[in-house]
């Protein structure tokens, strides 16, 4: 392993010497029962006095050789923000039984996500963020029961996201932005009762957002912008637990639903760049708090309401629409 990767700067594999693995090698740590390596954490961005003297973050290159699949007792393999690392993911990683966290996040590596990701049964943690896979999410991911945070941001993968990702049934966090992933938003997310945290935004999702979306018990941040999506707002987004919702830069055309109330807390809520027409809902008024609230680049038309949250707003929330007027526009 330490012969595949190359790092000149901290000497963090200076103390990978001897035969005894388990005491004072930077970054491996031993089960204390089995004697068996558990963990190998090395992480280019950390706050250890290695990296605080020498005045810097790591720089790494090489690959991560299949040989780690030996280590037959890993649970979490984290080598995360080196930024020269290339290579692919071993697939052999998906034979390691124990395996709860995979942390490979800003490297360069390449390739695709092992095809049986799902054999990983223990995996709660998959974070290959800011690297450059490309294919597509493999259909076995489905098989993760125990995954809670997913972040495959800023890769290349494409293909759609699996029908069946409502099997995901411990996810929290799915994070997937900055990919080509195409094809529609699969209705079977609703049914993931934890999930708290979905980004989609800057792929290439088309069809109609799921109503059901907005009935999801614990969802408080949704970001779809960015995509090819259309058809209207569903109408549950605006009266749910979601209280940051990007839907800004897609094609959704129609009214804005008129149906905010008491229950309406938005620290953002941003539809701009789409085909919305109409007035701007009166019941915006109602709401118990509206952050920052952004309707420019769409066909709205009408007078702007007077009072809260109007009066906070900039003119920058409004502009480019058809024939909007009032303040903080121009007056009627």
């Amino acid at each position: 392993i330490k012969a595949a990767l190359h790092e000149p700067y901290l000497g963090i594999f200076n103390s990978w010497t001897g035969t005894d693995c388990c005491h004072n090698w930077y970054g491996v740590s031993c089960d204390p029962q089995s004697h068996r390596v558990a963990d190998i954490n090395l992480r280019g961005e950390s706050e250890d006095p290695i990296f605080e003297r020498a005045h810097r973050t790591g720089f790494m290159t090489g690959f991560i050789s299949p040989e780690i699949c030996k280590l037959t007792r890993l649970s979490s393999l984290t080598i995360a923000d080196w930024k020269g690392i290339t290579g692919e993911i071993p697939k052999c990683i998906t034979s390691l039984p124990f395996l709860r966290i995979i942390d490979l996040i800003g490297n360069k590596l390449s390739g695709e996500i092992p095809a049986d990701i799902g054999r990983l049964k223990r995996l709660t943690v998959l974070n290959v963020a800011d690297n450059q896979l490309s294919g597509r999410i493999p259909s076995s991911f489905t098989s993760l029961s125990n995954l809670m945070h997913l972040d495959l941001r800023n890769n290349k993968i494409s293909g759609p996201i699996p029908s069946k990702a409502g099997d995901l049934s411990m996810l929290s966090r799915a994070l997937l932005s900055g990919n080509m992933i195409s094809g529609p938003i699969p209705v079977s997310i609703c049914r993931i009762y934890r999930l708290a945290d979905l980004d989609l935004s800057m792929n290439k999702m088309s069809g109609v957002i799921p109503p059901c979306l907005g009935k999801m018990a614990v969802l408080a941040t949704l970001n779809l912008d960015c995509n090819m999506l259309m058809g209207m707002i569903p109408t549950t987004l605006l009266t749910s637990a979601i209280g940051n919702l990007n839907l800004s830069r897609n094609a959704l055309e129609g009214n804005i639903p008129d149906v905010f109330g008491l229950t309406s807390y938005f620290t953002v809520i941003d539809l701009s760049h789409n085909k919305l027409k109409g007035p701007i809902p009166r019941s915006l008024s109602a709401a118990s708090y509206i952050g920052h609230l952004d309707l420019s680049y769409n066909h709205l038309c009408g007078r702007i309401p007077a009072g809260a949250p109007f009066d906070h707003l900039e003119a920058s929330s409004f502009m480019y629409n058809d024939c909007l007027c009032g303040k903080p526009l121009r007056a009627c």
